[in-house]
């Protein structure tokens, strides 16, 4: 049965007969006569419904209709429509405000919406749009990876406008398994001294001297008894 699909045929509706029945714990019925079918739903307490009508004989299952249908609205995941939602800025926004509103914008771009920055410019102000630039500056910087910008910062009439549209999406980090309360961390095993530094370093070690015989004693001569 397609999930999708709620609209079907069901109960008096089906006219064709005979048709190929399933009952409610999916057991093939066989191949009925639809009043007979009908019945057999009606009996307890479900209702008929052609769920394969192109086939011939058409597929039927006795089931309950309403809660299907119910169910299946339930489990569809409703679509986001993009949205372009606009964060406007002045030029003398401080940082605990502009902050703010860099939040503001992390939050539509994992909505999956596109961000307009508006900078505002009154008066002398548009004689220093460098500050608007830098401030785009320091707001890409922060998205970082969670925004792509789609329109560059540029002027439009008396004010400053930048989009940027979702880049990468974030995943919650995973919080570092800890061991088990008691069990003491690991000791390192001790370096031993089998295999010498040079050898590790394809250093040929330096010769050797042999040691010098050790003086032997004179032998003493036997006393007379």
């Amino acid at each position: 049965m397609n999930p999708i699909t709620t609209n079907l045929r069901c109960n008096e509706q089906i006219r064709i007969s005979p048709i190929r029945v399933i009952g409610p714990e999916n057991e093939q019925l066989g191949v009925l006569g639809t009043a007979e079918a009908l019945r057999m739903a009606y009996d307890q307490g479900m209702d008929l419904v052609e769920v394969s009508p192109n086939t011939r004989p058409p597929v039927c299952r006795i089931m309950d209709y309403g809660k299907w249908k119910y169910q299946q609205k339930k489990g569809q995941k409703k679509h986001h429509e993009q949205e372009l939602k606009e964060v406007r800025l002045r030029p003398k926004t401080d940082t605990h405000d502009l902050e703010i509103k860099i939040k503001h914008a992390i939050e539509f771009l994992r909505d999956g919406d596109k961000v307009q920055f508006t900078m505002v410019f009154r008066g002398r102000e548009r004689a220093h749009r460098e500050v608007g630039l830098a401030t785009y500056q320091t707001i890409l910087a922060e998205l970082g990876d969670r925004a792509k910008v789609e329109r560059p910062a540029s002027i439009d009439g008396k004010n400053m406008v930048m989009i940027v549209a979702p880049g990468r999406i974030e995943k919650p980090a995973e919080p570092a398994a800890r061991p088990p309360a008691g069990d003491k961390p690991a000791e390192r095993a001790p370096v031993t001294a089998s295999a010498p530094l040079t050898q590790s370093l394809n250093i040929p070690a330096p010769a050797t001297q042999p040691e010098a015989p050790k003086p032997v004693a004179p032998a003493q001569p036997p006393q007379a008894p």
